[in-house]
């Protein structure tokens, strides 16, 4: 079975549904005949250069929230995240564009997977544990080497503004094509679909289904306890960030 997930590095529900989803496949008595393939998904394709704005200010703009409203919304994700033993910290900043980080990490993918998967998570860890400026290119550089990546492959992919553009392109015309309007969303064995960063049995479940079935893309929706990042932010239900 190939499960392809679908992501964005600056969607802090596709950080925490990766966790949930390698529970869920850790609890699935088939997951030694799962391969795991991550693809590319811009939440802002027209994002640019870094505003060095808070996330905090574009929560609260985007959902017509104060100041104190955004706080706590964020301080949500931030305790479901902890809640998966995930960092997180808060302070976040808007990086820009993640179209670089994505090609970067197509490069990794050539590597073979564990490659692939040690820069994304570092990525992950960059952004939402250690706050660094993912928009920075020597930050960039710094953490793609701490995954493995040598420094002057990396410095030659980030100054070809062509390399592995496609790929990151081809990924996201397929979720299109899938009908993912946002991230994180999970497609298993082309079969089932699920979005957003559901809790562990959900995952577990929807394995076990595609395992057992057969025919066309069937879709679990998000919902409020496993809300999906798009339109180049996040959702904010009543309840849970």
């Amino acid at each position: 079975m190939r499960v392809e997930i679908w992501s964005d590095i600056a969607c802090p529900w596709c950080y925490i549904g990766k966790a949930r989803f390698e529970k869920g496949l850790a609890a699935f008595a088939h997951r030694d005949e799962v391969e795991v393939v991550h693809r590319s998904f811009e939440l802002d394709p027209n994002a640019g250069e870094p505003t060095g704005l808070p996330v905090i200010q574009l929560l609260a703009d985007k959902y017509g929230l104060s100041p104190d409203e955004a706080e706590a919304a964020e301080a949500r994700v931030a305790q479901t995240a902890r809640g998966e033993g995930l960092g997180y910290a808060s302070g976040r900043l808007m990086n820009g564009s993640t179209f670089g980080l994505h090609r970067l990490l197509h490069h990794a993918k050539k590597r073979g997977p564990e490659a692939h998967t040690a820069l994304l998570e570092a990525f992950y860890r960059a952004n939402f544990a250690d706050l660094l400026p993912l928009g920075d290119t020597e930050t960039v550089v710094a953490v793609a080497a701490s995954a493995g990546l040598e420094e002057a492959e990396v410095r030659g992919v980030l100054a070809d503004e062509e390399a592995y553009a496609d790929d990151v392109r081809a990924d996201e015309r397929e979720a299109s094509a899938l009908g993912a309007t946002g991230v994180p969303f999970f497609v298993l064995d082309r079969r089932f679909g699920v979005s957003g960063g559901q809790p562990a049995e959900v995952f577990t479940q929807a394995l076990e289904q595609a395992h057992a079935a057969g025919g066309g893309l069937v879709q679990v929706q998000a919902s409020e306890s496993a809300p999906v990042c798009e339109d180049g932010a996040c959702a904010v239900p009543a309840h849970q960030y």
